[in-house]
């Protein structure tokens, strides 16, 4: 789907209209003025894949690598960056939308939610509501993923985004693993303690895992739909040039 700037995303009861304008990607060289640099990046300017997903394990370093494989590329990150415009299309802080995303709502909230629509209040005061929940969050996320998708030249992190464009053919999609003590030794490098690091890596995926099968239907990982599985336990510079490697193959299979 491409997204024009015509779309409109609904948030709750509101319309909120796309940006008129997103970052643009910049064109990439042709042919003829293709630069060594891009030479040695092991794509080459005809690469049928535009589009590489990266779903992850918490704490795998998945960010990290998905960064560098960006950067390596050339291509648009969309990582912070994608939390950041589903922000700004629900007009709401981003931290809202770090609390909400990859989830689902807690009970409390989805009885709260029911209560505040059900009751004679909400009723009269449907078209008020603003209610910035997983189910929202999940419409204005994929979206946002189909517009960067329709760009091309990206590497999208998470979110659903491998699902989102498993149909899409110039799309590859990855799944980052990792030991669970190599995870926890990734977290505590970040500033937590070993407590702290050990129940984010026991938990951050099982809420992964309920936000997939819940607006999915799928389990996850759900492996069928991932070209490589990669444990980044050997490194995150040796899992950059695997990816390299697995696009390159699998790009000249498409021709």
């Amino acid at each position: 789907m491409k997204v024009t700037q015509s779309s409109r995303a609904r948030v709750g009861n509101d319309v909120s209209p796309l940006p008129p304008s997103l970052p643009q990607l910049p064109q990439r060289p042709s042919l003829q003025h293709r630069s060594p640099s891009n030479e040695r990046k092991g794509l080459c300017h005809r690469a049928m894949i535009k589009i590489v997903t990266v779903e992850r394990e918490y704490g795998c370093g998945g960010g990290e690598i998905a960064k560098q494989l960006a950067d390596h590329l050339g291509w648009k990150l969309w990582d912070h960056r994608l939390t950041e415009e589903i922000a700004r299309l629900a007009n709401c802080p981003q931290t809202v939308v770090e609390q909400r995303e990859e989830r689902t709502d807690p009970l409390y909230y989805r009885l709260f939610k029911s209560f505040l629509r059900g009751s004679y209040e909400g009723s009269i005061n449907a078209h008020k509501l603003n209610l910035v929940d997983s189910e929202n969050i999940m419409k204005l996320t994929k979206l946002v993923v189909e517009h960067a998708a329709g760009k091309g030249n990206c590497v999208i992190v998470g979110r659903g985004s491998q699902l989102f464009l498993k149909d899409r053919p110039d799309t590859f999609r990855v799944f980052l693993y990792a030991p669970r003590d190599n995870k926890v030794q990734r977290v505590v490098a970040r500033g937590k303690s070993v407590n702290e690091a050990q129940e984010l890596v026991d938990t951050v995926d099982q809420e992964r895992a309920g936000f997939i099968e819940k607006y999915f239907h799928v389990q996850w990982p759900d492996r069928a739909v991932y070209h490589a599985m990669i444990n980044t336990a050997a490194g995150d510079e040796t899992v950059v040039q695997m990816i390299l490697t697995f696009m390159k193959t699998f790009d000249s299979s498409l021709k």
